[in-house]
């Protein structure tokens, strides 16, 4: 692994993926379905735009874009097992860090998709990330982040803690607050679904759960004062140049 010394997360750094499963092959399967059915239908990618992956790994979004008809998409990833996984799939991935290849590539871009959540970044490196990719997309280009939501009172704090190398967590307002103090434009923040897997009948269950969870959160925030929306483990938002 590349590991980028500038950056202070070093055990799990930011410009690798760690979420894939044990299987790594179905992760394909699962992780396709979770970013189609949570992202796309927030992001305008046409056949023909210049897409760019940050922390790929094995290369799930790559590999559903490329199923979807988008050819002109690469991944990058400094982990070189990972990113053996996807070229496997010839799939356009590459060994880099983040930062110095976003660098390399001024207005290069119309989409930049980071699979690395923000929360192994410093807020320094937050807003130097943001910026290396605002610089690195064309004009109108699109970005897309992620973040633990500090919102949820049961997982926000864990997952802050859990973790060595979380260094914060967002809610909507602060997620928001970032993107637009960054240069973004056009931001839209929204919650990322865990009970997207509709051929599972127990989905079924855990999104009813959940709904009732929900909104039991909002009358109890709203109690405080408090106008925050969602409180699902993971929040993502999408903003354009």
């Amino acid at each position: 692994m590349q590991v980028d010394p500038k950056l202070t997360a070093q055990i799990e750094p930011f410009d690798t993926f760690w979420e894939a499963p044990a299987n790594i092959e179905k992760g394909y399967g699962t992780f396709g379905k979770f970013y189609e059915r949570n992202y796309l239908k927030h992001m305008d990618i046409k056949t023909g735009d210049r897409v760019l992956v940050v922390s790929c790994g094995p290369g799930y979004f790559v590999d559903l874009l490329m199923k979807r008809g988008v050819d002109n998409v690469i991944g990058i990833d400094s982990d070189p097992d990972k990113v053996a996984y996807a070229r496997a799939r010839r799939l356009d991935c590459r060994v880099a860090n983040a930062f110095g290849f976003l660098e390399e590539h001024p207005e290069h871009y119309d989409v930049i998709f980071a699979e690395q959540e923000l929360n192994h970044l410093t807020k320094p490196e937050i807003l130097q990330f943001l910026s290396l990719c605002r610089h690195s997309l064309r004009a109108g280009g699109l970005l897309a982040v992620h973040s633990l939501n500090g919102a949820n009172p049961v997982t926000g704090s864990e997952a802050l803690a859990q973790n060595f190398d979380h260094y914060n967590t967002m809610t909507e307002y602060s997620l928001r607050q970032v993107l637009a103090h960054s240069g973004f434009r056009n931001i839209s923040v929204f919650p990322l679904n865990l009970y997207i897997f509709y051929e599972n009948p127990a989905n079924y269950v855990g999104m009813f759960l959940d709904s009732v969870i929900q909104m039991v959160l909002r009358i109890s925030f709203k109690f405080y004062g408090k106008t925050n929306r969602i409180f699902t483990k993971k929040i993502a938002a999408v903003c354009r140049k």
